[in-house]
């Protein structure tokens, strides 16, 4: 995250794909606690992404990373569970260091799963996502860099990430 926040978008790629696994597992036990289908997990999870990728801003690079992804994790689960009207689970910092220590198996599989959902997005919204959610481009940038409108690149961005949820939610059912 350091070196992303640096303008280093590889490492924002890697980052984003290496804490993606251990940020649905972390939600998925979570919802399991709460009574929730295993399926509402991956809103949790891309909804701490979006999460992550608009706030990186506020990440104190003097401090671990674990606690402050702990935080948005937790603040989107409760958010998550309010809409749905279902009582929040504690998720604990301990939790999410197990979770954060698991192995590098899951993150394998995690990065041929994107590659392969993002492969089933059209064209440019694929673009979309690995412009904003990827690189970590600001919406403007992706933008200018796509030729669309600031606007259209968070509709677009939104819809993209809405489908590729409905799409995991399918594969796992």
């Amino acid at each position: 995250m350091r070196a992303a926040r640096a303008g280093d978008a590889a490492a924002y790629r890697r980052f984003l794909l290496g804490v993606a696994p251990y940020l649905r597992a972390l939600a998925r036990r979570s919802c399991q606690r709460a009574g929730l289908p295993r399926e509402e997990a991956e809103d949790v999870v891309q909804d701490v992404l979006l999460a992550i990728h608009l706030k990186r801003h506020s990440w104190d690079a003097a401090r671990p990373i674990g606690p402050w992804l702990a935080a948005i994790t937790r603040n989107r689960l409760i958010d998550g569970f309010r809409r749905r009207g279902a009582r929040p689970p504690e998720v604990s910092l301990a939790l999410v260091a197990e979770t954060l220590a698991a192995g590098e198996g899951e993150a394998a599989d995690a990065r041929h799963d994107v590659g392969r959902l993002l492969a089933q997005l059209a064209p440019r919204q694929r673009q979309v996502v690995e412009a904003v959610s990827i690189e970590g481009r600001s919406a403007g940038e992706a933008a200018a860099r796509l030729r669309m409108s600031e606007g259209a690149v968070r509709v677009t961005l939104h819809r993209a990430l809405k489908l590729l949820a409905a799409l995991h939610r399918k594969e796992t059912a």
